[in-house]
């Protein structure tokens, strides 16, 4: 295979900035230092110059609909979109058709990624209230599967987790991270209830009022209890209040943590203000919500109360987008462009290179223990990708490549682009210019 030196660069890894070279052959970092010099024909130099070397994201949450949505979007048309963005791997969720439950539907989604999909990939295990005997056989480590996703709250099919001898089977017996989606159905029902009762038509603006913070804070807690009870590795995702917040600490280093939070680039950047100008294009499960619950999860985010940073990337067509609110479908495509959003708040002073690395890729890896992967360690995978800082880039139909075709953030202008991405040593983006000759690799996990 090709081997690359990147030289001259500015390496953001560990807390730290460094200019070295970096030398990848066989698909890993061989070395990393200064002045490194290479007389092998099979070594290719890239001048790197003023830019800057980030490990590959890794985006523990993402819905790419394949099997039986694809006409929403597909594994290879969704792990495409996140290499353009750099996001070198995911883990993708179980609410497809079939919904994986069983092993078996499990593994066909492994099978389909390993002919299509460009970057790294693994799938969580999907539960119902039925299936608990299925779901512990994940316990098995030779499946080397990220985890176990339990939806407590609403979901499509029959995902919706609410039976508590369900939920205390699994948490007090896997042995793997069980990662939740919180809201309470209960409060959510008596909310939809009380509003519908002013008899007027429902919009977007009442989606954070419907599934309101008491929702996300109710079912946050009740995971929390159980997984104290049992010692379980519990890692809840897309935390959207400032309530939620105080049940999280950062009082211990992440890898002694047995409860993790992980936050979304959309609960980041937007607000219930957007509903007026956005509507049901940022309709979403969790809902964003008003302001002061944004400006929490930025200061627990910088804190260390939450862990890592994500997508929950959920495309739908905009024929799905455009019914009216009760019908419209909830989620947002985000993939392509949630390394370059961190980089505008990098820009306006709110977070730090090395804190965007650590959140996006190092914690990730430590999180689900993901071997040899997010961190730029010679010997370490070769997942990739060099930031120029001087290159804007406005999203546009014409280079945003998600299969739905549109995004919440059409026109935004980011202030740097991403100009390469290595996936296991491939440089499979280059400037635009895609070589996909190698497919990803299934995640290994170091338990």
């Amino acid at each position: 295979m090709q081997n690359y030196l990147i030289k001259n660069v500015q390496v953001v890894n560990e807390g730290r900035i460094i200019i070295a070279d970096v030398l990848i052959k066989n698909g890993r970092i061989e070395k990393i230092g200064e002045l490194i010099t290479q007389k092998d024909p099979s070594v290719k130099e890239i001048n790197g110059e003023e830019k800057f070397l980030l490990p590959g994201a890794i985006d523990d949450q993402v819905h790419f609909r394949e099997p039986g949505l694809t006409h929403k979007a597909t594994i290879y048309t969704e792990a495409k979109a996140a290499i353009a963005g750099g996001v070198t791997s995911f883990m993708e969720m179980p609410n497809t058709i079939p919904n994986a439950l069983t092993q078996e539907l499990l593994e066909d989604k492994y099978s389909i990624a390993s002919k299509t999909s460009l970057a790294n990939y693994s799938f969580f295990m999907g539960t119902s209230n039925n299936n608990a005997d299925e779901v512990l056989k994940t316990n098995d480590k030779r499946k080397n599967v990220c985890g176990i996703k339990i939806f407590m709250g609403a979901s499509t099919g029959n995902m919706l987790v609410d039976s508590p001898n369900t939920l205390d089977k699994i948490f007090r017996e896997s042995e793997v991270l069980i990662a939740t989606h919180c809201e309470d159905e209960r409060i959510i029902k008596e909310n939809l209830e009380r509003i519908k009762k002013e008899n007027r038509e429902l919009t977007a603006a009442d989606h954070p009022v419907i599934r309101n913070e008491d929702a996300c804070y109710e079912s946050s807690l009740l995971a929390i209890q159980i997984a104290k009870k049992y010692n379980t590795r519990l890692h809840i995702l897309h935390i959207s209040t400032e309530k939620e917040l105080m049940l999280f600490t950062n009082m211990f280093p992440l890898k002694e943590k047995r409860i993790t939070a992980e936050v979304c680039v959309h609960h980041l950047h937007f607000s219930s203000d957007d509903y007026a100008r956005l509507g049901n294009k940022i309709k979403c499960n969790p809902a964003i919500k008003a302001s002061h619950n944004r400006e929490g999860l930025w200061k627990a985010l910088l804190d260390d109360r939450l862990d890592v940073i994500a997508t929950d990337h959920a495309p739908h067509t905009l024929e799905e987008k455009n019914e009216p609110y009760e019908k419209a479908h909830a989620g947002l495509p985000l993939v392509q462009h949630s390394i370059l959003l961190m980089l505008h708040y990098y820009k306006q002073g709110k977070i730090s290179l090395e804190k965007i690395v650590e959140k996006m890729s190092h914690a990730v890896a430590n999180c689900f223990q993901i071997k040899a992967r997010g961190y730029i360690r010679e010997g370490y995978f070769a997942d990739l990708v060099l930031i120029d800082m001087k290159q804007q880039t406005k999203v546009s139909k014409e280079n945003m490549l998600y299969k739905c075709g549109w995004s919440p953030l059409e026109n935004f202008e980011f202030p740097a682009s991403i100009t390469h991405t290595f996936v296991n040593g491939h440089l499979v983006y280059d400037k635009g210019i895609f070589d996909e000759s190698q497919k990803g690799e299934r995640l290994i996990f170091d338990r």
